[in-house]
Order: structure tokens, then sequence, then C-alpha cells
């Protein structure tokens, strides 16, 4: 199985072996997006996002997972070969350092 990172981050995933490291890509899979303006809290824009179609997620590939956001994978649930983080591990300091495995929608 390979681990395909399509976010704009590097993954660091926690397994019951150690750690495994997930470099991004370059891929960058997104939805399209638009906020429309539905009031104000004192001075503040209050915007509700509309979110479309997936851009930029490669086609399915047999024995490949995609890591996505896991807004892409919500936006994808026909797709059984898209994973996002797990709950992410801070250390004693707060600073985030991984996430526990992955999650899928299927």
């Amino acid at each position: 199985m390979t681990l395909i990172n399509c976010t704009p981050h590097d993954i660091r995933i926690s397994t019951d072996a150690g750690w495994v490291d997930v470099p991004r890509s370059g891929l960058i899979a997104r939805l399209e997006t638009s906020r429309v303006v539905v009031g104000y809290l004192y001075d503040i824009v209050l915007r509700r996002p509309t979110f479309g179609v997936t851009i930029d997620l490669p086609a399915f590939v047999p024995g490949v997972i995609l890591i996505v956001s896991a807004i892409v994978a919500n936006a994808n649930p026909t797709r059984d070969d898209l994973a996002f983080p797990g709950d992410l591990i801070r250390d004693d300091k707060g600073q985030p350092v991984g996430c526990d495995g992955l999650s899928v929608i299927r």
C-alpha cells in the first residue's frame, strides 16, 4: 500500500510500531469555496462558506491511499482510497507532533 500526502503539510503518523512520516507530495486536494456575508458581530464580518467541487484530487489508483483533509474526504464519500489525519498528538508543551493513525469515511 502506498500513501500519497495531498495536503500542504508533512504528516507524522503514530502507529503501533512507531512513527511513519509522509512528506507532502506537492499535490493539494481542495474544495472550491465561496463565502457569503451573513451578518456582523460588532465590526467583525460573519461569512458562511459554501463548498463546491473538489479540485486537484488524483484519480483512484489501486493500492494507493491519498491523505487529504477531512473536508475533502467528507465531500467525496464514495471514494474508499481517501484518508485524513487522526486525532492530533501534542508534546508536553502543547506543540503538535503528529496524529494518531488515519481516519476514513468508508
